[in-house]
């Protein structure tokens, strides 16, 4: 089971108001308008895994103009901690779902991922309904890519590729113990209880 939060009605901002416009005169009196695109800031570790799927690390205030340009409708949240006060009202402001899936990661020796929290997630993943949504832990390296990986595994990506693609995230930071799950989540191939008639298009079943 997973903890959802239902939010606040969408406030989108006006794409205008995300702009900056200067307006200078040379000597001539001749106005010269120089329309300025404010800078986007992703999130750390920011990707599309899938069109209408996103990962990354935590967000933060800097990259909030950037998230709503996504127009997100949900968040796989995966740490066990509680969001903080600004994040969480970002997403109230925007209409934002949020499904908490907190995992403790797997830390060798002993601490494994919950599979039912991977197969909650992943339910999540695979209904249209709840796209665009954004995966993310704290990093968006290890929980996060454990994640990625089982959805890769989900669609019959061969390992050597879900393992490249974990390493390319997870840096020197790659975790054997992650790893490891995914490679036995990927030999069981569990159903995960989903309605193929909101399966995402690119989903292969």
């Amino acid at each position: 089971s997973h903890k959802r939060w239902s939010l606040a009605p969408l406030v989108i901002a006006d794409d205008n108001k995300l702009k900056g416009t200067e307006q200078t005169s040379n000597e001539g009196g001749e106005g010269v308008r120089d329309e300025i695109e404010d800078e986007l800031y992703p999130p750390k570790n920011f990707a599309m895994v899938y069109q209408g799927v996103f990962r990354s690390a935590y967000p933060t205030k800097k990259n909030f103009d950037f998230l709503r340009k996504l127009r997100l409708k949900s968040v796989v949240y995966l740490c066990q901690e509680d969001y903080s006060r600004q994040v969480m009202q970002f997403y109230e402001q925007n209409n934002v779902t949020v499904y908490g899936h907190g995992v403790s990661g797997n830390k060798e020796p002993f601490v494994e991922i919950s599979e039912d929290q991977i197969y909650g997630a992943l339910q999540v993943l695979l209904d249209v309904n709840h796209h665009p949504v954004l995966i993310h832990c704290n990093q968006g390296k290890h929980r996060t890519g454990s994640l990625v990986g089982c959805l890769r595994a989900m669609n019959h990506w061969s390992m050597a590729a879900i393992f490249e693609e974990y390493r390319r995230f997870a840096g020197s930071k790659a975790r054997r113990a992650d790893m490891q799950f995914i490679e036995l989540f990927h030999r069981k191939f569990p159903q995960v209880k989903t309605n193929p008639k909101f399966h995402p298009p690119w989903f292969l079943g």
